[in-house]
């Protein structure tokens, strides 16, 4: 829209400058350019993604082995939700809360609705139905937690396995690791209310989770239901981890002095390791069984992490080589999350064949029993589910399906 040029009989008061027509027409079409001008996308933080994919492989690779001492090495909840924690908030900076927790649900949910499609038919082809919980109103209500997973979605514990494929328990493999899909839910739905009460009162904010998993680990048991303690279990164990990185995205953490981070986040953690060595800390029970512990220690190494945050718009030279790999892990990180679990049972079901094979028995004992040698088949089965089922992130994300998006421009395009 066009500015009409001044006109000459009306009054104007001495001394202040006139425009010409020239100059009004050329300001005006200065002006819409700025406004039609694309918005160009901001710059990602490869740091982040290379946490992002150290945090990914790290859990792949401790649900193969189990080491009760991974999880202390590296939390890589604590830091999945404090990056995502920290992309949340950048987002409500931008846009609108509705459109930001549509935009989230809208890339959550079709990841789990296809493995719910598979792995519902197949669990009710195996004889899960509405019995087992042995009341059928409530197992249909519970089975709607698969489309949105406010609560732990059912799933057929003890169904038969198929035989030399995969084991019984490939169930069980299914449904357990939903917990965090759950939680990132409540912290996705959560996130204005606690960006708005962050920025009003910041360091309250980031150890009310804290408190909270005290108050349920150590105050009387009043939760009603293991569904509700559950899901306030996981938001006290890493709603502090979700809250840093918001607290790193709007400036809190910056505002600090530099001495207090390296001078506190030690202490905390050293009472976090201590409290679940006194609690047994062992292979079969560790920091996850400990949500009090893994609060402690999680939000403790967050903390240093987004300390020590470089802000790579580049990667240093010692890690170009990685850039396809890290990019393919950000990328599909929800259906390798997904997925693996089942990969790693059909995997040792099929370890457990090569026991037929005598040559292998007698003069190579240590493929059998060992689960390093199992970690590459369980990769490449898990590419395998990459490229048969990572499009769905693709479509929840409004773009072009791809197969193999490992960063190459044009390649591997579905």
């Amino acid at each position: 829209m066009s500015i009409r040029p001044p006109d000459p009989m009306s009054t104007r008061p001495v001394g202040l400058p006139t425009r010409t027509p020239v100059e009004t027409d050329r300001k005006d079409r200065t002006s819409q350019e700025v406004r039609e001008t694309p918005r160009e996308p901001a710059s990602r933080d490869r740091y982040f993604d290379l946490l992002r994919a150290v945090a990914l492989f790290r859990v792949v690779f401790y649900h193969l082995m189990g080491w009760a001492w991974l999880p202390v090495v590296f939390p890589s909840m604590g830091v999945m939700f404090a990056l995502a924690g920290n992309l949340m908030a950048r987002s409500l900076r931008r846009r609108p809360a509705t459109d930001v927790v549509r935009g989230r649900l809208r890339r959550l949910l079709p990841p789990l609705w296809l493995l719910g499609a598979v792995g519902v038919t197949g669990m009710l082809l195996g004889g899960w139905g509405p019995g087992e919980e042995g009341h059928p109103g409530w197992w249909w209500l519970h089975l709607s937690f698969w489309i949105l997973p406010l609560s732990d979605p059912p799933y057929g514990e003890g169904l038969p396995g198929v035989p030399g494929l995969i084991g019984g328990d490939w169930a069980v493999a299914v449904g357990v690791p939903l917990w965090y899909l759950r939680a990132y839910l409540w912290f996705v739905l959560l996130s204005p209310l606690l960006l708005r009460a962050l920025r009003a009162a910041p360091w309250p904010t980031v150890l009310a989770p804290v408190a909270l998993s005290a108050a349920l680990e150590f105050g009387p048991p009043t939760v009603p239901g293991w569904r509700l303690e559950s899901t306030l279990s996981d938001l006290g164990a890493f709603g502090a981890c979700w809250l840093l990185g918001m607290a790193h995205q709007e400036g809190v953490l910056r505002r600090l002095p530099r001495y207090v981070v390296p001078s506190l986040a030690p202490v905390v953690a050293c009472a976090g390791l201590w409290y679940a060595l006194t609690q047994d800390l062992r292979t079969g029970h560790d920091l996850d069984d400990m949500p009090f512990a893994q609060a402690l220690w999680s939000s403790a190494a967050v903390l240093l992490l987004l300390h020590l945050s470089p802000a790579w718009r580049e990667w240093p030279r010692r890690l170009r080589r990685w850039d396809r790999l890290i990019t393919l892990l950000n990328a599909r990180a929800v259906t390798i999350y997904l997925w693996h679990n089942v990969c790693i049972v059909a995997v040792e079901t099929l370890w457990d064949r090569l026991w037929n094979i005598g040559v292998l028995e007698t003069d190579a004992h240590w493929i059998l029993v060992s689960p390093w040698a199992q970690l590459p088949a369980v990769w490449l089965l898990t590419a395998g589910c990459v490229v048969c089922f990572g499009w769905v992130e693709d479509l929840a994300a409004g773009r072009r399906p791809r197969i193999w998006p490992d960063g190459r421009p044009g390649a591997h395009r579905a």
